[in-house]
């Protein structure tokens, strides 16, 4: 039988350096995996990387979006390309369209988006002939003014030593002067007639309302308040009408009381008219 061989037995100096060993060698590792980590995470993918000519062309479509916006601001707030070439006027009659765009004082080739409409349409509406104004923009070069005129309802003659017979509206503006008495239209017998008046706007409203075959009758009309219009028709006889209120009404009685003799025909109170000698 051979001897038996004893197995020597690890010291400690020994276990301690094995273990020293293998703490460094995984040290290594953990060390070296943390460094490819760290790239593969850092590398971008090349289906993400974008490459130069993605970039440049991205650059060209952002430049020229920019280039797009600055030309279109210039285009429609500062060149003459998108001015203003024309001032088209409609619904003048008496008052000459060439005055009414004097007036309106539109700035040629002026871009049509810094105009202000309203401006325009407060130097027409101050006009003596103008009742109304629309001002609007006709692309791409046109700027277009409407107007309703004043109509004429009556007059009134400023007398000796006045300025002339005046030519009033509906409303009760005075707007025109005329060299003479206009035929057809009745004249307004007030110690003031203005638009401002009570008394001129409570006449020029009942001249408005009363039916068109009454009204070419009236010769003069005249009230003390606003309640007490009373007109003389061209036969002579008087007519006191008293508001515009109830129109139809006050109308058709009065056509039945001028088949009676009478001087006077009072319709204020149409439930209750009278006629006087």
């Amino acid at each position: 039988m051979s001897p038996t061989r004893e197995r020597r037995r690890p010291s400690e100096e020994d276990e301690r350096d094995r273990a020293a060993l293998a703490r460094e060698r995984r040290g290594r590792r953990s060390e070296e995996e943390r460094r490819r980590t760290r790239a593969r995470t850092s590398r971008p993918s090349p289906r993400t990387r974008p490459t130069r000519q993605a970039e440049i062309r991205r650059r060209w479509v952002a430049l020229l979006t920019v280039l797009t916006v600055v030309a279109g601001v210039y285009l429609l707030f500062f060149s003459s390309m998108l001015g203003v070439k024309d001032v088209a006027v409609s619904g003048a009659r008496t008052v000459p369209a060439d005055r009414i765009r004097a007036v309106a004082a539109v700035p040629a080739d002026k871009p049509m988006l810094r105009l202000s409409t309203d401006e325009i349409r407060d130097r027409v509406a101050g006009m003596p002939g103008i009742a109304t104004v629309e001002v609007s923009r006709s692309w791409p070069n046109t700027v277009e003014i409407q107007v309703t005129e004043r109509t004429a309802i009556a007059f009134f003659d400023s007398g000796p030593g006045g300025d002339g017979v005046h030519l009033v509206d509906g409303g009760g503006v005075v707007f025109k002067t005329v060299p003479g008495r206009p035929a057809g239209l009745p004249e307004l017998r007030l110690p003031k007639v203005s638009a401002d008046d009570p008394v001129t706007r409570a006449v020029t409203a009942v001249l408005g309302v009363i039916p068109e075959q009454l009204l070419k009758q009236v010769t003069t009309a005249t009230a003390k308040t606003p309640a007490s219009v009373e007109f003389t028709l061209s036969s002579g006889k008087i007519v006191r009408w008293g508001t515009a209120e109830q129109t139809d009404r006050k109308a058709k009685v009065l056509a039945a009381l001028l088949t009676q003799e009478g001087k006077v025909y009072d319709v204020a109170a149409p439930e209750l008219p009278t006629i006087t000698s």
